[in-house]
């Protein structure tokens, strides 16, 4: 039996990420990763593989990011805690001394009659599954989209890219209304609609209809929709199968229990990204956020605690950003509405001005920035940014504020450099103009 001072099960953005950081952190070169898959693909890249790349091999992660650690393609079928053990498929045995669990999560797969006909296609992180859904697509026409979070939104617009009619059916009132606020969500809807997409809300396919493969769907509305191609991207459960028979606690949401030093109930299995449960920054509780982001987050943070608590989670934001067209959208912890929600006294504040100065700089665009504030206290919740493609940074900046709790004042004078090519005017940057009105309002509620 070979014995390993660190093993990681799962080879995607968490599992790379911690295996870096364990070379890094404590100059571990005895290091396996097991993966079940011979390629790694970029996760937040699939749906761009099927029209603004054109091809899977542009979406794969090279394997030389693991550096020195030793790579095995192998199923890992079994965790044995006692004897500090992996049983791996084709029944070699390999030992451990740390563990880090990345075994990443599983689309969700509606119970919708008809799930199961020839040519209704998931999200998978698996390249070969990924080259055949590519080639399915050379032969469609009509391609329905179930699900319109950012996955279905991206996918439907990648899909026009290649010519394809396409529908969007979202059960919630609008696109995107998980993470969004209402006017994003619409903007969003309207951006789709410009690229020729079909956006239908309220509403949820009942049955996928044909007698071997797909010929059309029907929704609960009783409308009927003709089609020869579904993608069902509803989201995704944490893959725990393998921590749930090793005896691992299993969290609310479904992922493996984790402290905030990403350790598991076993002191010596750690656990992260999607597999993981996640915790939110503002009050502690269990949040169903899956994002590649935060994966490669907690895989630092669990490679710099295999032997000691050093680095401590602080909690999930989630910051998510994407773009349609050319109208791009980046959210950062809570909404207005979700704020409210948890409690807090909220009080926003909005700025728009030209992305560049003067605004007859050429592509120059409108670009808000809608920052909400929790009143009591001044400090930043959380934060929205659209139309242009530099908002994905934008909300950035708004998380590294929120975590360090900046208050209105401190955002409102928050010191910024700028530049005619690159950003708007110092007299009417976003940010600070958000923060400054959020101000005025704060002041004038409370006169």
């Amino acid at each position: 039996m070979v014995k390993s001072e660190l093993v990681i099960i799962g080879g995607s953005a968490g599992g790379i990420q911690a295996a870096i950081c364990a070379q890094k952190h404590h100059g571990l070169k005895d290091i396996l990763v097991i993966r079940s898959e011979v390629e790694a693909v970029v996760p937040c890249g699939i749906p761009y593989i099927y029209g603004t790349l054109g091809a899977v091999e542009k979406n794969i992660m090279p394997d030389k990011l693991l550096g020195e650690a030793k790579l095995k393609v192998a199923e890992a079928v079994s965790i044995d805690r006692k004897g500090k053990t992996v049983t791996l498929g084709d029944g070699e045995v390999v030992g451990y001394n740390k563990l880090i669990l990345a075994t990443g999560s599983n689309p969700i797969q509606p119970p919708i009659p008809g799930i199961d006909k020839k040519n209704v296609w998931f999200v998978r992180k698996h390249a070969d599954y990924l080259r055949q859904m590519e080639s399915a697509m050379d032969h469609a026409r009509h391609i329905v989209v179930v699900g319109g979070g950012f996955i279905g939104a991206e996918f439907a617009d990648e899909c026009r890219k290649r010519g394809h009619e396409v529908t969007i059916v979202e059960l919630l009132e609008h696109c995107l209304q998980l993470v969004c606020p209402e006017d994003l969500c619409i903007r969003s809807e309207e951006a789709l609609r410009q690229r020729g997409v079909e956006v239908i809300t309220s509403n949820a396919v009942k049955s996928i209809d044909g007698t071997d493969k797909v010929e059309s769907v029907t929704l609960e509305s009783g409308e009927r929709i003709n089609c020869d191609m579904v993608i069902v991207g509803i989201g995704v459960v944490p893959n725990v199968k393998l921590a749930k028979e090793a005896g691992l606690e299993i969290g609310s949401t479904g992922g493996i229990k984790v402290d905030e030093f990403q350790r598991t109930t076993d002191p010596d299995i750690l656990a992260v990204g999607d597999c993981a449960e996640k915790y939110s920054f503002f009050n502690g509780q269990p949040v169903p956020v899956r994002l590649a982001s935060v994966a490669t987050r907690e895989g630092k943070i669990a490679a710099a605690d295999l032997y000691h608590p050093q680095w401590r989670n602080i909690g999930t934001i989630g910051v998510f950003s994407t773009i349609v067209g050319e109208t791009a959208i980046a959210v950062s912890g809570l909404t207005d509405a979700q704020a409210a929600k948890l409690g807090y006294s909220v009080v926003t504040g909005e700025a728009e001005a030209a992305s560049k100065h003067p605004g007859t700089m050429p592509d120059a665009r409108p670009m808000r920035v809608k920052l909400v504030f929790d009143r009591r206290s001044g400090k930043l919740l959380g934060g929205c940014a659209c139309c242009v493609a530099t908002v994905g940074e934008v909300g950035n900046l708004m998380a590294a504020a929120i975590v360090n709790g900046m208050t209105i004042e401190q955002v409102a004078m928050f010191p910024m450099g700028t530049h005619p090519w690159l950003t708007a005017t110092p007299l009417a940057y976003q940010i600070s103009d958000a923060a400054s009105d959020a101000l005025h309002r704060s002041k004038k509620a409370a006169a």
